[in-house]
């Protein structure tokens, strides 16, 4: 969901500035156990206030997909003390902006405002949090708007089902709910009742199923007052939620699928795996490996497939380590008539290369290089920092991994990297997709 409204541009521009240096913060509980993480950060006169649910697609019942997604736009409908429709204006006016996005572990909230407002992101939060106004207004509204998101970034948009990955992940998992797209079912929202919205929020949206993040220019002793005063009293409606362990099959036998796309003329060619989770250093290697093979224009899938073989005109990747699994996704968007025994065999090969040869220093040292970049410019804003903070608090059980995440990446060695890519890339452990334009043979033949 891109809800942005505007912050003062120079303000955001001054906390680029932040250097790569330890992230200091100050964690406790609640008496409600809502966990709270502080950063102090003066560089600029900025504060931003994150609140983060453990509540994604994940957690959704069958029949009942898509409530993560929607809630992320339900819940900035209003609440008692806030009026519908005058969430983004109450924002707007006190010079800040706000977002929302959903993963398939967790939903996050997030208000940044100049530091002299961070009373007014608290009280926002709190507002969500204590008394949402759910009503069947707002609910026809959400529905309305999260169709036409999904027509805008799925149904008609080129190469949207990889983007979002509505034609991937429904092949890597059979058992694992991550097999169920983010945004969910249209026909499950629009059976349900108003008070399933209700029951899930009651459920869902609770101190003990949340962190507050606040980041920037504070006063500590100040705005540990001001949480107090805004989320110390709100109760928990419902027990913490027991996260069901659910153990997907290892593939084991190369599987094949054909997904069509009516927005685009140009064919692509997918392989996609499932891989370790976030908290493995497995995981890490991964992104090394994406960016040695798919990384731009210096890549090894770039140079051979677009530059010499010219069979490709674009390479892909996307590595995505979730709470419980990874998925590591590849491919090539085709030049010409598709040859699938070349593209194949021209993947494989580089693949092959990861798996038997060592890298070279100079492409280690670029890897390292860049990775630190990467870090550097995640955590440079207060916004950032917040959204690591709450992150790896949630999602890997320890605030301060924000401090370790660097130096995992420089542990992984060039023999790791050989290591990972045979563990996890062979072509048994994969679904290969042909991505294909038109319609779906067999969805025509039962409109006939």
């Amino acid at each position: 969901m891109k809800k942005c409204l505007c912050l003062l541009a120079t303000l955001l521009g001054l906390t680029s500035t932040i250097s790569a240096q330890e992230v200091k913060f100050e964690e406790y509980d609640l008496s409600n156990d809502l966990h709270v993480i502080l950063h102090k950060e003066d560089a600029a006169p900025v504060v931003t206030v994150g609140v983060m649910y453990q509540i994604g697609a994940k957690d959704e019942i069958e029949g009942r997909t898509g409530f993560a997604h929607f809630f992320e736009h339900l819940l900035f409908e209003g609440t008692e003390n806030i009026e519908r429709g005058k969430w983004f204006d109450i924002v707007s006016a006190n010079g800040g902006s706000n977002n929302a996005n959903t993963t398939q572990d967790r939903t996050y909230y997030y208000e940044t405002f100049p530091s002299n407002k961070l009373e007014i992101g608290l009280w926002m939060e709190s507002e969500r949090m204590l008394h949402p106004k759910i009503e069947k207004i707002g609910v026809d509204t959400q529905n309305e708007v999260v169709k036409e998101e999904k027509r805008q970034r799925i149904d008609n948009a080129p190469y949207g089902k990889i983007i979002y990955r509505t034609g991937i992940d429904n092949h890597l998992f059979k058992v694992h709910p991550y097999g169920r797209s983010v945004i969910g079912s249209m026909d499950d929202l629009d059976a349900a009742e108003l008070d399933e919205f209700i029951g899930f929020n009651e459920k869902y949206y609770n101190p003990n199923n949340a962190v507050l993040v606040v980041t920037g220019d504070i006063d500590i002793a100040e705005t540990k007052a001001l949480i107090m005063d805004y989320f110390g009293t709100i109760e928990n409606n419902a027990e913490s939620n027991v996260k069901l362990e659910i153990t997907e099959p290892a593939i084991e036998e190369t599987r094949y699928a054909t997904e069509y796309d009516t927005n685009i003329q140009i064919p692509a060619y997918i392989f996609s795996y499932i891989t370790p989770k976030s908290v493995e250093k497995d995981a890490y290697t991964l992104d090394y490996i994406s960016s040695i093979l798919t990384g731009g224009n210096s890549s090894r899938m770039y140079k051979r497939m677009v530059d010499k073989d010219k069979v490709a005109l674009q390479v892909l990747a996307f590595n995505q380590a979730n709470q419980d699994y990874g998925t590591y996704t590849m491919g090539a968007i085709i030049k010409g008539e598709p040859d699938w025994d070349i593209l194949k065999s021209t993947m494989d090969q580089e693949i092959k290369k990861l798996q038997t040869v060592l890298i070279s220093d100079k492409e280690y040292q670029k890897l390292q290089n860049q990775f630190e970049t990467n870090y550097v410019q995640a955590n440079s804003s207060v916004e950032g920092i917040a959204a690591s903070l709450a992150t790896y608090y949630m999602l890997q059980g320890d605030a301060n991994r924000i401090n370790k995440q660097l130096d995992i990446y420089r542990t992984i060695t060039k023999e790791d990297i050989k290591r990972v890519a045979s563990t996890y890339l062979n072509p048994n452990q994969r679904v290969e997709i042909k991505y294909l334009s038109g319609t779906d043979p067999a969805t025509d033949a039962t409109k006939q």
